[in-house]
């Protein structure tokens, strides 16, 4: 389970291909047309946010930083939504923040972060949330990465196990490495969650991606329901069952 810290310590990829850029582009048009909602039970809505911050994100961090802060601000902007911060570096540094409802606030906790060398530990976010759907509801994880470098069939049971409790996983790939496609695809399958693969450094499209899924967290897929029959924002979609 990763460490309940309050207060986290402080060449690039080839780009996707033109097929995958334009249902990305289709898909952040429609994204931009999303409205906030609430959850069914009035209560706000909590999503974790996980992302990869081993030395392989390096080369585009110290700009991706600032606009990942901007994501925030977009997710926050939907409203009625909390947001955990959970990253992985070094040799078995795992850390969470408390769930917060300020962009400032999380902007702030991320400009902290710096990439350690490591590898992966997916399966350790998986876990945690789990535990923390357990203590109260979470309606999505996401999560943002370049890699995998641990045992698939592990990976498999985890996001199995959320999709069992109904806490999707979207999983959002910088970069084209085939090994991270082929996982981050067969997770977001197992927990009924969705994949899709965004430019590296284009933050910008990642940003929309995430004001979609905080869209479906604050207010479930009628919150999503404006996407127009046959876009990238409805074929994303549709492979949550």
């Amino acid at each position: 389970m990763a460490k309940d810290d309050r207060t986290p310590a402080a060449g690039p990829t080839t780009p996707a291909t033109k097929s995958a850029r334009a249902d990305i582009d289709a898909f952040l048009q429609q994204a931009r047309t999303l409205t906030a909602a609430k959850t069914v039970s009035g209560k706000r809505g909590r999503l974790v946010f996980a992302m990869d911050a081993t030395m392989s994100r390096q080369p585009t961090w110290d700009i991706a930083c600032s606009l990942q802060a901007d994501m925030f601000t977009e997710a926050a902007s939907v409203g009625g939504l909390d947001i955990q911060l959970i990253y992985f570096r070094g040799i078995g540094e795992c850390r969470a923040s408390r769930f917060v409802s300020d962009a400032k606030e999380l902007g702030t906790l991320m400009s902290r972060i710096n990439c350690h060398g490591g590898h992966t530990q997916i399966g350790r976010v998986l876990s945690h949330t789990r535990k923390e759907n357990e203590a109260q509801k979470v309606q999505a994880l996401v999560f943002v990465g370049d890699a995998m470098e641990e045992k698939l069939d592990d990976l498999c049971a985890a996001a199995g196990e959320l999709g069992i409790l109904g806490v999707p996983a979207f999983l959002f790939q910088e970069g084209d490495d085939p090994v991270a496609e082929q996982a981050f695809r067969e997770l977001a399958r197992l927990s009924n969650g969705a994949y899709c693969r965004f430019s590296p450094g284009a933050a910008h499209e990642l940003a929309e991606l995430l004001r979609a899924v905080a869209a479906y967290a604050a207010g479930g897929l009628k919150a999503l329901g404006s996407a127009r029959r046959g876009s990238a924002a409805a074929k994303l979609l549709a492979q949550m069952k």
